[in-house]
């Protein structure tokens, strides 16, 4: 009997031990979609559809485009991500001011929409540019790669926050700015669209985004519809 309970013991600490080993090389908990299905209408999207959609007089981003760019203080030789580059309202812009330095990576999960970016900018003479088919956990820039990242409109389309931040964080150089643009959502004054579509208010998206290790910086007061905060990555570049 004795021998018995040895052998049963014996085998216990072995699973223990086999368990504790597993637990050290398996991977942490993967991070839960936090909006599952959001982008599969920019699987195979119409590029013109959604160009009117998102470059139409009445869109608050569109009407204010050319003074947001303004406000982010962007020079020449810069490099910037666009994610959620969309239709290149922005991208375009980027690499107009850039006067055709630096580099603007456009960012977008929709090869559709690159491709039709990348003919744009081609027809327009500007040679800065790069596409960048992205997934939805990370935006496939190399390390220490950009000085801004602008998210305009798209933060509530991140399905991943926490992994998009962190890879969003990997790739800005020391000192590095967040810019994000986003639908203010208020009770009462926001739209049924707004409300029903966009995940997070602007105080949990910041602090999300404080929570990921960026500083806040200052927010820009030129939109109604829309939030402009600006956040600086912290630590080693």
């Amino acid at each position: 009997m004795h021998q018995n309970i040895r052998n049963l013991t014996a085998q216990s600490l072995s699973i223990i031990y086999i368990a504790l080993i597993l637990i050290s090389v398996l991977p942490a908990s993967a991070e839960e979609s936090v909006r599952p299905g959001i982008n599969t209408y920019y699987q195979n999207p119409d590029f013109k559809t959604w160009q009117r959609r998102f470059e139409s007089p009445g869109r608050e981003v569109y009407d204010m485009a050319d003074e947001i760019v303004d406000a982010l203080n962007v020079k020449p030789g810069m490099h910037i991500a666009d994610i959620g580059a969309g239709t290149g309202l922005f991208t375009r812009r980027f690499a107009s001011k850039l006067n055709n330095t630096g580099q603007v990576y456009a960012v977008d999960i929709s090869k559709v929409f690159i491709n039709n970016i990348l003919q744009q900018v081609k027809q327009a003479g500007l040679k800065n540019v790069k596409g960048i088919v992205n997934t939805d956990k990370s935006i496939l820039l190399e390390s220490n790669s950009i000085d801004l990242a602008f998210v305009c409109d798209t933060y509530h389309h991140f399905e991943y926050p926490s992994a998009m931040l962190k890879s969003i964080s990997k790739s800005l150089r020391k000192n590095g700015l967040l810019v994000i643009i986003d639908f203010r959502k208020v009770h009462g004054t926001s739209s049924q669209w707004v409300m029903g579509h966009v995940r997070a208010n602007r105080n949990t998206v910041k602090a999300e985004i404080q929570q990921a290790g960026f500083r806040f910086l200052r927010e820009e007061d030129m939109l109604q519809e829309n939030y402009i905060m600006v956040f600086q990555k912290q630590g080693k570049g």
